[in-house]
């Protein structure tokens, strides 16, 4: 076998200017044909691209037009998400296959139902044979994300009913990948630390008795121990993450697939690779990374002018990582508040106080109310704008001791329940492929032949190194 060549970066580089230079639109023409980029309306909102049962997302109200902030409101089949934590918290029960039954479903399940829900999630929790050594451990990824996307597509060769598109199958298919999200997970996770980070390599098999947030616990950590209220705090932010409507980017692409009619492996592939971008799975990192920030460099954190400086600097691209972002503050629908960050941060104080970490959480509400102000000061912004789930879910991550590799993969194991929903809603009430348009910025131009066209004065390629083809 020859050895490869090894092509200069200066040959990317000039790539990358031909480009550049042949390839422009004027931003002005996004305006010119009320093209609404990002699928955004002017105002901030979503275009609409159809019609859903599954989640109701509730952040301002339009009056003339105009957008009024209130309580933001997030609902499950109708079901205040509100109501879902609390009556589990209450019960002292875990509440996230109850979820993933109601949001699949479209009902809360009877006391029988949801034990046999439980029984047949466990059931399918273990993977194929040889699964994840030829699929995981021989292929190991330095991204969690990676490994399990490329895990979720290899399932369809372990499936002799991969291309039946029956719903009996549909919802098959689904139960598997709620049951083998957290192994695959896992296993992904662990062959990264053993293969990329030279540490012992841990396997633990999953156990059918157990909840999705108990087997998380057992097989992530290399003693499988773990206390009650580690896997109850954990199971609230599976429930919290299980859904949020059918426009936010993973779950869009799980329908824009499902619309063409590919089988669940391709489109749930593609939900979890839209979920590994940092602008949508991955922000929880992001406040962390942050949050240390502040912590380093504010003296005192209960001092609201030292952190309102240090706000300042991140803002101006001074300080942090130098985006100008505040991370974890602001969404696109809720205002006055995310319901979701409301509840982690109504958990996370007790276990926040057990842990030493009390003060930490305080200068997060510190941060949190202080934001709004600084933005003001500085952009002369007066948008309404609250701490997001992601302010508050990697601090919770850290308390529970799971590593950052796990952040957006947890996402991705609580999030396949809302995507599966979508999927078979999709295939039964659309019926149309998603086929949106886009405006030619292109007018026609007559064909070159190849002898006159104008050759560039620098050679992409350094003297010599085109001839060894």
């Amino acid at each position: 076998m020859e050895d490869q060549v090894k092509i200069p970066q200066q040959y990317f580089q000039e790539l990358c200017a031909d480009y550049k230079e042949h390839n422009k639109i004027d931003p002005q023409l996004f305006d010119n044909y009320n093209i609404k980029r990002g699928l955004r309306n002017a105002d901030g909102t979503g275009v609409l691209a159809g019609v859903t049962q599954i989640c109701n997302v509730h952040g301002y109200l339009l009056n003339e037009g105009e957008r009024m902030p209130i309580e933001g409101e997030l609902t499950y089949r109708g079901y205040s998400v509100n109501d879902l934590v609390n009556n589990c918290k209450k019960e002292n029960r875990f509440g996230f296959e109850e979820t993933a039954y109601l949001l699949m479903m479209g009902k809360l399940p009877t006391k029988s139902e949801l034990a046999e829900f439980n029984t047949v999630l466990g059931s399918m929790r273990q993977l194929p044979d040889y699964f994840a050594e030829d699929m995981i451990l021989r292929v190991p990824s330095s991204n969690v994300m990676n490994n399990l996307a490329r895990a979720v597509l290899a399932l369809y060769s372990y499936d002799e009913s991969a291309e039946v598109h029956t719903m009996e199958n549909n919802l098959r298919q689904s139960l598997e990948l709620l049951a083998r999200f957290p192994i695959i997970v896992a296993y992904a996770y662990q062959a990264k630390k053993h293969f990329y980070d030279k540490e012992s390599l841990y396997i633990h098999f999953p156990k059918a008795e157990l909840s999705t947030a108990e087997n998380i616990l057992h097989i992530i950590r290399p003693d499988s121990n773990y206390t009650p209220e580690e896997a109850h705090l954990l199971d609230i932010m599976l429930m919290l993450h299980a859904e949020h409507g059918g426009g936010n980017n993973s779950t869009f692409t799980t329908r824009v697939l499902t619309s063409s009619g590919t089988d669940i492996y391709s489109a749930i592939a593609g939900a979890v690779s839209s979920l590994k971008g940092p602008k949508h799975g991955g922000a929880n990192i992001k406040v962390i990374e942050m949050m240390n920030y502040i912590k380093t460099n504010v003296e005192d954190w209960s001092n609201e002018e030292q952190i309102k400086d240090y706000l300042r600097k991140i803002i101006n691209k001074q300080a942090g990582d130098r985006s100008g972002l505040i991370y974890g503050i602001g969404h696109a629908i809720y205002t006055l508040s995310d319901p979701r960050a409301k509840l982690l941060r109504e958990n996370a104080e007790e276990f926040a106080k057990q842990k030493g970490r009390y003060e930490e959480l305080l200068l997060m509400d510190r941060v949190a109310k202080l934001a709004p102000e600084v933005f003001y000061e500085v952009k002369g912004e007066k948008k309404v704008v609250c701490p997001n789930v992601d302010f508050y879910a990697g601090f919770i991550y850290s308390m529970l001791e799971i590593p950052e590799e796990l952040y957006t993969a947890l996402f991705a194991i609580a999030r396949i329940s809302g995507w599966c929903a979508h999927r078979v809603e999709e295939i039964t009430t659309s019926g149309r492929i998603i086929r949106p348009a886009y405006k030619s910025a292109v007018h026609p131009l007559d064909y070159v032949a190849i002898e006159d066209r104008i050759e560039p004065k620098s050679k992409h390629l350094p003297k010599g190194l085109s001839n060894l083809f």
